[in-house]
């Protein structure tokens, strides 16, 4: 699991990191949001942990405008701002936890474990349909005990549309949320993708919505 950890307190910072690098993750830091505005569009995470006072750019701009360009990587705000208004703030930006200054580490982690457990980021597999699998961690398709090996891109696509089941993931979202900035794939690049996962999960669990994008419909 790849985390983006966003802190401008230096000391704090390694603390965090070097916590969450025990636990098994692997870490990049940001000091400001501008440095994290920058690193969020050349490298893909799972994570992000937000300081909300941060120079040149706050963390509630920062995640505010990921949203707005359709990134829904999780998050998670880790701030000395307390007040409900604040915390509104946070979560209308688009967070999914808000930890308040001063916090204990392991909160830190149990809050992390939610977020994977809701979002089912543990998973090495999960159920498609009947007799149908896919083992997020080897990257193949059990079928009635025949496995398929998937390659990486149709991998992240199949992956985030089970994250996102029943909901309309827009070519926009998955690009975002799958692809480097510099490396945006074209519209018939993300089509062919989905084709050939059809191809071996069958034709009626990703619809598409014409001139929207894909749905992924869980039997």
């Amino acid at each position: 699991m790849k985390i983006l950890l966003l802190e401008d307190d230096l000391i704090l910072n390694e603390i965090v990191e070097e916590f969450l690098i025990d636990l098994g993750y692997d870490v990049t830091v940001a000091y400001d949001g501008m440095q994290a505005s920058e690193i969020i569009y050349d490298e893909q995470f799972d994570l992000l942990i937000l300081d909300v006072n941060v120079p040149n750019m706050t963390g509630f701009e920062f995640l505010k405008s990921l949203r707005e360009n359709n990134i829904t990587t999780p998050a998670i705000f880790t701030t000395s701002l307390d007040s409900v208004d604040d915390v509104e703030e946070g979560f209308n930006s688009g967070a999914d936890d808000y930890l308040k200054k001063p916090f204990e580490l392991k909160e830190l982690e149990l809050r992390i474990n939610n977020i994977k457990r809701l979002l089912h980021m543990e998973d090495d597999e999960l159920v498609i349909g009947e007799n149908l699998k896919f083992n997020t961690k080897l990257n193949f398709i059990d079928n009635d005990s025949i496995k398929t090996k998937l390659p990486l891109k149709e991998a992240q696509i199949l992956k985030y549309l089970l994250n996102n089941t029943n909901r309309c993931v827009s070519q926009d979202e998955l690009s975002s949320n799958i692809w480097s900035y510099e490396d945006s794939p074209t519209s018939s690049t993300i089509r062919t993708y989905i084709k050939n996962i059809r191809k071996i999960v069958g034709d009626e669990y990703i619809e598409t919505i014409k001139g929207v994008g894909y749905r992924f419909n869980k039997k």
